[in-house]
């Protein structure tokens, strides 16, 4: 299975609008003569249309240079990855490979034909100076079917697609193209063939004093399922962004917790803690790895005594192996679209009545127990006070998430302490990596000894990071101070 980034914008003209002249636009000298394909692809999804609904589609394509399966995720206009995989002889579903990618999407239920697209392809190569192909131009004569209500339309349509140029080829021909009376689509052709279906959906943004955090929640699910078939190939980035997507959810379920089922929004926290372990388990190691890699090859080489490098390069290989086999194993189980589907059920289902102030109340609350867990930290020594110091950087990241979710409305006020929080729980985070660190070197040195192995490398490597560690309390207590600066929560208190 090849996987590849597509960046792309889709424009839709009349049936006489032809692409203008194009050279000129960011470093285009030539337009190459057009090559003509007919493309025919069968999208499939789920009957309520869960993978559109969750910015994937899914296609089985004849035609064109690259026929067989595509899964797309990501939304049009920006930077898609699409997943590809060859067609068999007798297509009668996706095959595993893609049904795997796309279970947090479908929710672990089946998919099947949903829409057919039907193109006239004319494309050309905008190129360089130098020959270098910079973008592909496709006039596109579609005729689209939903094949669930029988429904047809057809439209004219001009796809621009990146090969080697960037975004400023893209603004410029855009340019170009708004200027002979084309306009820019911001769905696929897949979301305008299901159109009507969509439209009878009812994805409406939340609205009344409860929406921000509704809307809020709904953003992490969608990150959570939009990172999800990265994660399941081990994209380091992807495991990062699905952990934060569950802990930002586990802490709004809990800071507003008077806006669902108690019982329910409960359990759902505590799958979310389960699925945020499986993903844990695969970043600590992946990040552990990155920091001692650098923080061995950062020392001069006569300070490395024996086989140091190989060893944190194989312990960490095997644990990532072992942690990335079990989180697929999660994300392959059913626990986890069930988990999915029950948090749908709380954040596009109804809402307890609040008003404002009750949000902001909450706000307030979760930020008061945060500054009062850090003041009693600090005020610890040793281990303990190491343990504490972790405990209100949980704290804080929650006080963070919580105040996220009143940002769109108050802006700069409220950017401005999402801004200091997040320094401050940087400062605490740095504080707990030197922590986490000393104790893996610790547990390495004991095994390169038990081998007859040098650990003076270990012991050095062990003491940089407590002197590092003890740099930081100094600047916690700084960042605390900056963020509790009246000026800086006042739009809390109106």
């Amino acid at each position: 299975m090849a996987t590849v980034v597509e960046r792309e914008r889709k424009y839709s003209g009349d049936e006489n609008f032809r692409p203008p002249d194009l050279t000129g636009c960011g470093g285009v000298v030539t337009m190459s003569d057009a090559t003509v394909s007919d493309l025919d692809a069968i999208y499939w999804d789920t009957d309520d249309l869960r993978l559109l609904r969750s910015g994937h589609a899914l296609r089985r394509r004849t035609g064109g240079h690259d026929a067989g399966w595509h899964l797309k995720v990501g939304a049009v206009g920006g930077a898609r990855v699409e997943h590809q995989f060859p067609a068999g002889e007798s297509d009668a579903g996706p095959p595993a490979e893609l049904v795997a990618l796309i279970r947090g999407a479908s929710r672990g239920r089946p998919v099947a034909p949903a829409a057919r697209v039907v193109n006239h392809r004319r494309e050309r190569r905008l190129q360089d100076a130098d020959g270098r192909v910079l973008a592909e131009v496709a006039e596109d004569d579609v005729r689209a079917e939903d094949l669930v209500d029988g429904t047809t339309q057809t439209w004219h349509e001009i796809e621009v697609e990146l090969v080697d140029g960037d975004d400023g080829l893209l603004d410029a021909v855009a340019e170009r193209l708004r200027a002979a009376g084309a306009r820019e689509v911001p769905v696929s052709k897949s979301h305008r063939a299901v159109a009507a279906r969509l439209a009878r959906l009812d994805d409406r943004a939340p609205d009344g004093a409860a929406g921000p955090v509704l809307g809020y929640a709904r953003e992490q699910r969608d990150a959570l399922v939009g990172n999800h078939a990265a994660a399941y190939q081990g994209d380091e980035d992807a495991v990062h962004d699905m952990r934060v997507a569950v802990r930002r959810l586990r802490a709004t379920l809990r800071t507003f917790r008077g806006l669902w089922d108690r019982r329910e929004s409960e359990a759902v926290r505590a799958e979310l803690r389960w699925l945020g372990g499986e993903l844990g388990r695969v970043r600590d190691v992946q990040v552990m790895a990155a920091r001692l890699d650098t923080a061995v090859h950062d020392l001069p080489a006569e300070l490395v005594l024996g086989p140091v490098p190989a060893r944190v390069g194989e312990r960490f290989a095997a644990e990532l192996a072992r942690s990335t086999t079990a989180l697929r194993a999660a994300l392959d189980s059913d626990r986890y679209p069930e988990l999915l589907a029950r948090l749908d059920r709380l954040v596009e289902g109804p809402a307890g009545e609040v008003d404002r102030r009750w949000v902001d109340r909450r706000i307030r609350r979760v930020l008061r127990r945060a500054d009062d867990r850090l003041d009693a930290a600090l005020a610890v020594a040793g281990p303990a006070g190491d343990v504490a110091l972790h405990e209100a950087r949980k704290k804080y990241k929650a006080a963070r998430y919580a105040v996220e979710v009143r940002e769109p409305a108050v802006g700069k006020p409220a950017a401005r302490l999402v801004k200091r929080l997040k320094a401050l729980q940087d400062l605490l985070g740095t504080h707990q990596d030197s922590v986490v660190t000393r104790e893996v070197l610790r547990r390495q040195a004991l095994q390169a000894y038990a081998e007859g192995e040098n650990t003076f490398t270990y012991g050095l490597l062990h003491a940089r990071q407590a002197e590092a560690a003890g740099h930081d309390r100094p600047a916690v207590i700084r960042a605390r101070d900056r963020a509790r600066r009246r000026k800086v929560r006042r739009w809390l208190k109106r």
